[in-house]
Parts: C-alpha cells; sequence; structure tokens
C-alpha cells in the first residue's frame, strides 16, 4: 500500500462570491491552487457579477459566516487567512473576532468598491473595518480608493504612498501594502512595517482585463504565508505572479475580463 501523501499548507479565505469567477471566493480558490496550498473558503455573500458589473449582492447571516470560519478551522486547520468582501459591520466583528482567536497570519484586503466602482462594504462599517479588522491584520492591501476611503488620505504620486502607508499603518495592522496601481507610470506598491520599506515595481501592461488582481494578490500573499514564507518574501513573490496573472488576463463578456490564475502552470 502507498501511504497517503501529507497535505499541502492550508489557506482560508473569508469573501464574497463572484458569479464571473473573475474576483472573490472564485479567484482566491484559483489563485490557491496556482500556487500549491488548499484553499479553503468561508462565504459571506453572494453577487450577480459580470465583465460589466454587479447586478446584485446578498450578505450571508452573521451565524452563517460564523459556523463556516469553525467548521473549517476547528477540524481541518489553517496556516494563514485572507479575508475580502465582508459587507457589513456586524460581518467585519464577527470576523474580526475569529482572526483574533486563530493562530494565523492574516491578509487584509479591504474590499470597498469593485473593480466597476459598485459598492461592497457599507459605509456603516468602515468603523469596524478600522478599529477591530485591521487591528488584526499580518498585512493589510488598500488601493487607493480604498486608503481614501479608510484614513481620508488622498494619493496622487509615489511620494504621498509613504503618508498613505503611515496612515493605515496607524490603525493597527503589522504591515501595509499599498497598491498603486492607479497612479500613472509603472505598477508601484509600497510595502512597510513603518520602519524598512520595500518598493516594488513592474512595467505597466498594456491589457484592460484585470479583473480580480486585488483578489488575486491578496490570496497570492496569504498562500506564500501559508508556505511558512516571511512577509517581504511572499509579498514579493505575490507582486510577481499577479504580474504575470494580468500580462495573461483575457477578454470574457462584454466588458473588462479576468486575470490569468493558471498562467503560470502552462
Amino acid at each position: 500500500m502507498t501511504a497517503p501523501a501529507p497535505p499541502p499548507p492550508r489557506v482560508l479565505t473569508v469573501a464574497g462570491s463572484d458569479s464571473g469567477g473573475g474576483a472573490g471566493i472564485q479567484a482566491d480558490l484559483k489563485t490557491m491552487l496556482a500556487l500549491g496550498v488548499h484553499g479553503m473558503s468561508v462565504v459571506t455573500a453572494v453577487t450577480a457579477q459580470n465583465s460589466l458589473g454587479v447586478q446584485g449582492a446578498w450578505e450571508l447571516p452573521v451565524e452563517a459566516v460564523r459556523a463556516q470560519y469553525r467548521s473549517v478551522v476547528d477540524d481541518i486547520g489553517v496556516q494563514a487567512v485572507k479575508t475580502g468582501m465582508l459587507s457589513s459591520a456586524p460581518i467585519v466583528g464577527a470576523v474580526a473576532e475569529l482572526l483574533a482567536a486563530t493562530a494565523a497570519p492574516v491578509v487584509v484586503d479591504p474590499v470597498g468598491i469593485s473593480k466597476h466602482g459598485d459598492t461592497l462594504l457599507a459605509d456603516s462599517a468602515l468603523d469596524a473595518v478600522r478599529t477591530r479588522l485591521l487591528p488584526v491584520a499580518t498585512v493589510a492591501t488598500p488601493n487607493l480608493d480604498e486608503v481614501a476611503r479608510l484614513t481620508g488620505v488622498t494619493v496622487e504620486t509615489e511620494d504621498d504612498l509613504r503618508r498613505a502607508a503611515a496612515a493605515v499603518l496607524a490603525l493597527g495592522p503589522r504591515w501595509a501594502l499599498i497598491k498603486g496601481g492607479h497612479l500613472p507610470g509603472d505598477a508601484v506598491d509600497l510595502l512597510t512595517d513603518g520602519t524598512e520599506e520595500h518598493w516594488l515595481r513592474a512595467p505597466r501592461l498594456d491589457n484592460r482585463h484585470t479583473h480580480g488582481t486585488g483578489c488575486t494578490l491578496a490570496s497570492a500573499i496569504a498562500a506564500g504565508l501559508g508556505r511558512g514564507q516571511d512577509v517581504v518574501t511572499a509579498v514579493r513573490a505575490a507582486k510577481e505572479y499577479v504580474t504575470g496573472a494580468v500580462r495573461h488576463g483575457f477578454a470574457l463578456g462584454g466588458g473588462i475580463g479576468p486575470v490569468d490564475h493558471g498562467w503560470c502552470a502552462r
């Protein structure tokens, strides 16, 4: 008889479902599979979503979110957790409480607005993100719109990324990765813990099919942390992975297509 193979590292995503498959839970699980970890999920909300936008969103009861989390973590265990769309203050609070009691690194993608400009986090939940969720984060990965919404800091140049990072770190995460993809020029991100800085650059690619980049990046970081990498190593590897995924992004439907999560396996 052949002994069963040892399980791969286990990484959990707590996020919303994207019916179009480009972002959310679906993007997270594809990323985790591509990067060699076992992906597990806690669904917080269901969206009707395609390449043109979000046509509807329905959040799950807090009890359902909590039950999914306990079911997975108590039996299977987890080496890293990634959060995405949490929708409302009650869900943010419940997830933050669960994370605080879990001995695993946490990547918080404070999803607020979809690629198409649809709101995915209620204004009433912002304070819970600031005071409860970000303090339990190992790495927070806001884009510039999310930085402005959470801290009031507007980023217009690369130099502003330092101010943005300081404002996010003041809310409690150990590391902040400020994603500068909306700035002109190269796609530049700043990773810092307030002491050391790491600037991550990639050429800006001429491809409009970028749906799911934020989810994909955060999940790739979580996959690296789940495999035992330190934060800097995990973030650098995730940046390389998502750059390749954007390079291979493809048209789907009549709007913005997804990045290619399986590009590195071909």
